[in-house]
């Protein structure tokens, strides 16, 4: 398994984790300044209405998360 899979597999983890969401899409895996940038889409239920949501994890090379961006799309 490459780095940017392993990325995308720890990533798509955290999500399911904290998200609870039926699927997780990634759409992209960058390297930047010595992280690993994660960014795609989930569904997510906002007071019985269907909604996405976009996200960016940042991980370190190690795999572990610094930072986190949650916004409704």
């Amino acid at each position: 398994m490459s780095c940017m899979e392993e990325a995308q597999r720890i990533a798509v983890a955290f999500i399911k984790k904290r998200k609870n969401p039926q699927i997780v899409e990634v759409s992209s895996v960058e390297e930047r300044d010595g992280l690993w940038i994660v960014r795609g889409t989930c569904p997510i239920d906002l007071e019985g209405h269907p909604w996405r949501e976009i996200f960016e994890i940042r991980l370190d090379k190690k795999g572990k998360i610094k930072s986190t961006d949650f916004s409704l799309l």
